[in-house]
């Protein structure tokens, strides 16, 4: 089976849920992981930070750069790519993680948190992406089998999804558009680019603090079922400008016994994700 030892992943976010997941799944084969995040010091409200979510990564036997940037910022995603290189000699995969979210309508949406979903979701995905591609491509030389990976939902043009939230997914779309452009527009260079989202919704601070509280996170599944599926999409060769959802991409490979991922074990209702019909 292919495996992701050696090879260097930067990821937007990742102190925690999701993102520290993916990371953690790569660090059990051996992966260097550089986390580019904004949480330097705990938050009364959130668990983790870059420093905890490290040590997590060399605790599952991966190598961990944490490194405290903002990917709204060009200077500082620069920076922090070349840190990355710096440190373990270039980058195979980036992982499009960090997002921001707010489902408000549009009458109730205050221009600020627009503007920073826009910034952190779209146009950070598309920064980090442009500013690796340098070193993916170098990757692709080595045959490394280079990635980016973005966490985005498929593209549905269902105007209820666009009706119910709009600038959440305006700014979720863009990430989703970065994947399809950079796909097509990347084809003869070797750089596999995909995207991976949820069926369910899943158990992070996000969904328990913003979206449902405690009574969602029961009815989700644990964040390993991305990290699992991630760890497929990474590995394989030759598929690119994808819209992966999680189980299936689980099923593809043979994993089809779901349970083990449930935050409350039995045959109850799980909530499903938006932007899936």
């Amino acid at each position: 089976m292919a495996s992701l030892e050696s090879k260097t992943i930067i990821m937007s976010g990742g102190s925690r849920g999701i993102g520290l997941a993916i990371a953690v799944r790569a660090a059990r084969d051996g992966a260097n992981v550089a986390i580019v995040a904004k949480t330097d010091q705990p938050h009364p409200r959130l668990p983790g930070t870059i420093h905890t979510a490290a040590e997590e990564i060399e605790a599952a036997g991966g190598k961990a750069l944490p490194i405290l940037g903002d990917v709204r910022s060009d200077e500082s995603v620069a920076e922090a790519v070349q840190k990355t290189v710096d440190t373990f000699g270039g980058i195979d995969i980036v992982v499009n993680n960090a997002s921001a979210i707010d489902l408000s309508n549009t009458t109730d949406l205050a221009m600020k948190k627009y503007d920073l979903m826009q910034d952190i979701n779209c146009r950070g995905s598309f920064l980090l992406s442009k500013m690796s591609l340098p070193h993916l491509r170098e990757s692709a030389k080595a045959g490394r089998n280079p990635h980016i990976l973005t966490l985005s939902p498929p593209l549905n043009l269902d105007p209820k999804w666009a009706g119910a939230h709009l600038g959440y997914t305006i700014a979720k779309y863009g990430m989703s558009l970065t994947t399809l452009g950079l796909a097509e527009e990347l084809k003869n260079d070797g750089i596999a680019v995909n995207s991976l989202w949820p069926r369910t919704t899943i158990a992070t601070a996000a969904v328990k603090n913003i979206l449902g509280g405690s009574e969602m996170v029961d009815n989700s599944r644990t964040p390993e079922i991305v990290s699992d599926s991630a760890y497929y999409v990474l590995t394989s060769t030759g598929a690119s400008g994808n819209f992966y959802i999680d189980d299936e991409v689980l099923a593809d490979n043979g994993i089809t016994d779901l349970e083990k991922y449930r935050v409350t074990p039995g045959d109850g209702p799980l909530m499903p994700d938006i932007f899936l019909d």
